[in-house]
């Protein structure tokens, strides 16, 4: 005789799922700029966040970890910008200037030194909501689905800002890869979208196409769950409807597993896009 579960007992179970899927959501990262339109020369304060709706906090990310924190104007010339960080002060985790007009790209990068332990039911569920399906499938291949698995982890962020007017006929950095292990590039610049629109992307990892990631587009006004979610095709290709105003985030996730003789499982980066509607 099978025995049922009391609905209590159900109901418990469906807040435990739903709290590790908020759970696992904390994970995103970005970056979030005091305004993504700015004068320029102006000095522009920033948090570094982590999380959404009720999990969304400043991240406590020390600054020994942050390796690459830049901004790319046309010139393509990177500035480097490390010396703005200041993460964990009182209101804010550093600032920048944007000195010459246009449309530039921040770029910050972690290391991977950050490293978490999931017990098996908590990892199942995190590469299910996040799309991780070849790690999954290789869990359930290798009769892994009930071992406890540890990650190391890297961040990877970029931010789309405007300093002063736009002008659509002025080269921009945002449309190229910047070698990040895991990025995402926009076909265009956000801010010459006209509304209603489309904006196209294309996700890399390690340099090639991902196909099969999951990418996710979040209204940072209202940022309990992503307002659209698309799969990359063969060319690692998405595309997404333009908002019509607001904060938005753009966000993936990949991981790949690691030799049997490494010090963690899988090795995970995380990446995000953040811009303005202008």
């Amino acid at each position: 005789m099978k025995i049922r579960p009391s609905s209590k007992a159900r109901h418990a179970c469906a807040l435990l799922l739903l709290a590790t899927a908020c759970r696992v959501q904390a994970h995103d990262f970005w970056v979030q700029p005091q305004a993504f339109k700015v004068v320029p020369g102006q000095l522009v304060p920033f948090t570094l966040q982590v999380g959404h709706g009720p999990y969304r906090q400043r991240s406590p990310i020390p600054a020994s970890r942050i390796v690459r924190f830049q901004a790319l104007g046309a010139s393509d010339a990177a500035v480097d910008s490390r010396e703005g960080l200041h993460p964990g002060d009182v209101s804010a985790d550093g600032q920048f200037r944007l000195q010459a007009p246009g449309t530039h790209l921040l770029v910050l990068e972690t290391d991977n030194r950050a490293q978490s332990h999931l017990p098996s039911v908590r990892f199942n569920d995190y590469l299910k909501v996040e799309g991780l399906s070849p790690a999954l499938e290789r869990r359930a291949r290798e009769h892994r689905m009930d071992v406890d698995e540890t990650e190391i982890y890297s961040r990877h962020a970029k931010v789309i800002m405007q300093a002063g007017t736009f002008d659509p006929a002025a080269p921009t950095a945002v449309t190229k890869p910047v070698g990040l292990a895991l990025e995402i590039v926009p076909g265009v610049n956000p801010y010459a979208v006209p509304r209603p629109g489309a904006l196209p992307l294309q996700v890399l990892y390690q340099g090639r196409p991902l196909s099969g990631a999951t990418v996710k587009l979040t209204n940072l006004d209202h940022d309990e769950s992503p307002v659209e979610v698309h799969v990359t095709d063969g060319a690692g290709g998405a595309t997404f409807a333009f908002p019509a105003s607001g904060q938005w985030l753009l966000n993936v996730i990949w991981t790949r597993a690691l030799p049997a003789d490494a010090e963690a499982d899988y090795e995970t980066d995380f990446s995000s896009l953040s811009f303005g509607v202008l």
